[in-house]
């Protein structure tokens, strides 16, 4: 693996054994028998330095590392309980992605009924409060290939070395939250794929994988919340009440997004779009579901963990959408990218700070502008600053016909399909 595509993502010292066949190529019959895999580090436990723990005030140190003893303790009771009931491991497989080389793959094992299954439809406040499973063996295989593993060093900062997991194995081991993020090699055909995730006792349950070429000449960074969703995220109150309670079959999306989005997609057929979110992975199906239901095209979503960790707690929205950002500007090198997002969760700083980090790399902005009742969290007080100066195209509109209108002949006359 080259340097850059795991100076984001990398556990400890994670490697990979694997047979002779891992070499040939995915998809052709008879030509391989195991994919090499290693662990890899997601960005919860990449912040940056000011955002480390240790660099917080005595008084932020204390209540965070309180709130993680609290969480550690329910997590303790909740398994506890569940075990009594007996509940056991499942995954909850999520949307991977990769290029022709390797594929990122992430899962959550968690505790559930017999009868509870993955991808079932649910309000957040069910999915939220989910048990992890930590520590749960499951086997992975792609398109029927399966994924052989090793660790050889911790698989996170704060977990105990295991020195179980020196050899190569035919499954792979959750952390200490049940989320398991793998960097699986090997050569893939374009397209979309079928991931398979069982533990024991269970059927395996599936997800996605979109293999892009690397060589794609432009991709689609896209904010949710309240960009193509209405979820009032500036309002706090109101956007808990939707993501916990409201039914996800009844979100609804922002005008004209979908539109946008489909006429984008027409002007580059093979552009992958990355839905960057700061929504917990506990609602990657809910938003799976939206996506579809409303007519976006379909892609990888990168969300955030809201489980307390002990070396960064919980990443800022800002330095999650800059961790992922840089991840996808090493994952394609090569490609150049159109950022979309709204003027009510510091959209136009990140972005300008992409763009100031990246010379070259975003050939567009777009920006929804949220309607006054939407932006205000004190009346007369907007939370989020005017967008910095930047040497690309910024574009903004409160609905889709808008950006559509401006955006997208802008982007047909750059012609770089």
């Amino acid at each position: 693996m080259s340097n850059n595509l795991n100076r984001h993502h990398r556990h400890g010292r994670a490697a990979e054994k694997s047979s002779a066949a891992g070499h040939d190529h995915l998809g052709v019959p008879g030509r391989r028998h195991t994919i090499k895999a290693e662990h890899t580090r997601t960005p919860v436990d990449t912040a940056s330095t000011s955002e480390r723990l240790e660099s917080q005030p005595l008084l932020v140190r204390c209540g965070r590392q309180l709130v993680t003893v609290l969480f550690n303790g329910w997590a303790t009771l909740s398994k506890k309980i569940t075990s009594a009931m007996g509940w056991y491991p499942r995954v909850e497989p999520y949307v991977g992605y990769g290029t022709d080389a390797y594929s990122r793959l992430i899962c959550r094992t968690v505790y559930a009924p017999v009868s509870r299954f993955a991808g079932t439809l649910t309000r957040g406040i069910r999915s939220v409060f989910m048990v992890p499973a930590p520590k749960t063996r499951v086997k992975i295989r792609i398109d029927d290939t399966p994924l052989r593993t090793v660790q050889v060093g911790n698989s996170e900062l704060y977990d105990p070395y295991d020195p179980t997991r020196d050899a190569a194995a035919d499954f792979a081991i959750s952390d200490s939250h049940g989320y398991l993020d793998l960097v699986a090699q090997g050569e893939n055909a374009e397209g979309v794929h079928n991931v398979s995730y069982r533990v024991r006792g269970r059927d395996a349950v599936h997800a996605p994988l979109f293999t892009i070429p690397r060589n794609a000449k432009v991709g689609v960074i896209s904010d949710l919340d309240d960009t193509i969703i209405v979820t009032d995220v500036p309002r706090v109150l109101s956007a808990a009440v939707n993501m916990l309670f409201r039914s996800p079959r009844h979100r609804e999306a922002v005008p004209g997004m979908a539109s946008f989005y489909t006429a984008l997609h027409r002007e580059f057929t093979s552009a992958p779009f990355f839905y960057l979110s700061t929504s917990p992975w506990n609602i990657e199906v809910a938003l799976l579901h939206f996506i579809r239901a409303h007519g976006f095209p379909e892609g990888p979503m990168l969300l955030r963990d809201f489980d307390p960790r002990p070396k960064t707690f919980i990443p800022s929205g800002v330095q999650h959408k800059l961790e992922f950002c840089d991840q996808l500007m090493a994952d394609f090198p090569d490609m150049s990218f159109i950022l979309i997002g709204d003027d009510g969760q510091r959209d136009p700083q990140t972005y300008a700070e992409v763009v100031k980090k990246y010379p070259g790399r975003v050939i567009a902005i777009g920006i929804r502008q949220l309607e006054p009742k939407e932006s205000m969290l004190v009346k007369g007080v907007s939370p989020t600053p005017p967008m910095p100066e930047v040497n690309v195209p910024v574009f903004y509109g409160r609905t889709g016909q808008n950006l559509m209108k401006t955006m997208v002949p802008y982007l047909r006359r750059l012609k770089l399909k």
